[in-house]
């Protein structure tokens, strides 16, 4: 790799192809030579309020290039650039900000008055997206920076006119490939959220590694709709900075926009959750939608039904690639390629893998109790080891120990992570079960609500489904289904139990199922399985994830 910082990337591309677009957004076109002037703008600004090597910049922004140029900026400085999930309620936002020490905030305007009710104090300042720069950021009717500022004891700036005010000499600051550049905040499902260090190393192998999902190429044009704080938003947005391509970016998923976007700019790839994928096939526009240039589709985060996916497939006509992964490995470990999207029946056990290690990851299966190795076939906990393994949890020294249990290498990086999944490997293939917390044991057999969820969502009739464990005054614990049926469908209680039975083991089989219209998401999309069993287990003294 030539590039080991993204600083060094930037200057790279500047140099290259300056005048290329990447970043198209609704606001304006950032060409390579905006985005590394703006930055080094922004860096001096930030080095004007203090801000230096291993400081945390805070980012409360839905708008990627804006997200992107700060990431550069800090970059530049050595300095940290932490996105933080603008979906949060103010006390969590509270948390997050302080606990990540944020010197200064990049926030768009309608996060003001939340801001204005938590207190901050290591926060010197907030650059405020403007109208000007992003239309979609605007403040609410009646809000205003002046406005917000008098209330506040930090001083509130428009971005723009801040960054204005900044010689575009690159600052030059030091930066080295195993140095923090971006934190970002785990889901927290099971407690607080924690910080989680990325490297210049990490993020730049994982771009690489990308190359496997899009293919490679400065003519690649991505459509990005993820949000920043996500891993998956980032590095995407990072990878096409690192072809020298470009990405279409929204600051939040419309679908008819989308559809719109794909004819507009000829996008030959995005990654979507299944939820995006469902919403575009029930849009209006589909029928109509050119979708002549799309090339791959990757998808992930949650999982995905069978009916749904060969859906997809049909109506995009695409490539599609699963991928596996998590935060603190920088995004990706496995992926199922567009081969192995097969539906044929001969094949579909597949399609319920997560796929294979992409290079440089190794997988281990383990036994929770003495971390022997498991065979083939035997569910246990997954470990793993890449190159771009997090640095560790930011002020947080129990939470690495526990995370690396066998300790870190010789060089204070890499080792094995547990990543609190289990699962099994077959034919190379890894197959995930569950989170290893959400296991269900009933009468002393172990249960896996993952097998038993894929089972129920093979019905025509379901849409989404969630198994917990419910208090059993026999065996301990059974198992119950939460479902969420597709629009106009129906079915009984009895017909799911009895398509459940057919198909799988009794003693894993739901007991009982509730009908809900929805399941319970935190603002990142993922499950909150806790919140569905906190109604049966209002006593209990087991954590609940």
């Amino acid at each position: 790799m030539q590039t080991q910082t993204l600083s060094a990337l930037i200057r790279s591309r500047a140099r290259e192809r300056g005048d290329a677009p990447a970043f198209v957004t609704p606001a304006r076109t950032w060409r390579y030579a905006d985005l590394d002037a703006e930055s080094n703008r922004l860096a001096n600004g930030l080095a004007a309020l203090g801000v230096g090597p291993g400081d945390r910049v805070g980012c409360l922004t839905r708008h990627t290039a804006e997200c992107i140029c700060l990431l550069l900026a800090c970059a530049k400085l050595g300095a940290v650039c932490a996105p933080y999930n603008w979906r949060l309620a103010a006390g969590e936002l509270e948390y997050v900000i302080n606990h990540g020490e944020a010197r200064v905030l990049l926030s768009d305007a309608f996060m003001l008055p939340t801001l204005a009710q938590i207190a901050m104090p290591d926060v010197r300042r907030i650059l405020v997206i403007d109208a000007a720069e992003a239309p979609d950021a605007s403040a609410p009717p009646g809000a205003s920076a002046q406005a917000d500022a008098a209330a506040s004891p930090t001083r509130i700036d428009a971005l723009s006119a801040f960054r204005a005010g900044f010689p575009a000499t690159d600052p030059a600051g030091p930066a080295r490939p195993t140095d923090t550049v971006l934190q970002l905040c785990s889901s927290g499902t099971t407690g607080l959220p924690k910080g989680v260090e990325l490297t210049h190393f990490g993020l730049l192998e994982m771009c690489g590694y990308l190359r496997i999902l899009f293919g490679q190429g400065q003519d690649i044009v991505q459509l990005n709709v993820l949000p920043t704080f996500h891993v998956s938003g980032t590095v995407n947005a990072l990878w096409t900075v690192f072809e020298g391509a470009m990405t279409v970016a929204y600051p939040e998923f419309d679908p008819e926009r989308v559809l719109q976007a794909i004819a507009e700019h000829r996008v030959r790839c995005a990654f979507l959750v299944p939820a995006m994928m469902q919403f575009l096939l029930h849009s209006p526009a589909i029928g109509s939608a050119d979708l002549s240039s799309l090339r791959t589709i990757g998808y992930g985060g949650s999982p995905i039904g069978e009916q749904l996916l060969t859906e997809v497939m049909q109506a995009f006509g695409c490539d599609m690639v699963q991928v596996y992964g998590a935060t603190e490995v920088s995004g990706t470990l496995t992926v199922l390629s567009a081969q192995d999207h097969n539906p044929s029946p001969e094949r579909a056990d597949l399609l319920r893998s997560a796929g294979k290690p992409i290079a440089g990851v190794e997988l281990r299966i383990v036994d929770l109790d003495t971390f022997a190795e498991q065979p083939e076939g035997v569910v246990g906990e997954v470990w793993v080891r890449t190159r771009t393994l997090m640095k560790g949890y930011f002020r947080n020294d129990d939470a690495t120990r526990e995370a690396f249990p066998l300790g870190r290498d010789a060089d204070g990086f890499g080792g094995w992570y547990r990543t609190g999944d289990a699962g099994y490997l077959r034919g190379g293939y890894l197959y995930i079960h569950d989170r290893v917390k959400d296991m269900v044991i009933s009468g002393g057999e172990n249960i896996y609500p993952a097998e038993v969820e894929n089972t129920v969502a093979r019905h025509p009739a379901v849409a989404e489904v969630a198994v917990i464990g419910v208090p059993d005054p026999v065996w301990g614990e059974s198992v119950k289904a939460c479902v969420v049926l597709r629009d106009g469908a129906q079915a009984s209680e009895a017909e799911l139990l009895a398509f459940t039975r057919e198909r799988l083991a009794h003693y894993k089989c739901p007991k009982s199922i509730d009908f809900m219209p929805e399941l319970p998401r935190n603002p990142s999309g993922k499950l909150l399985k806790r919140m569905l069993r906190q109604r049966y287990w209002p006593d209990a003294a087991r954590p609940i994830g």
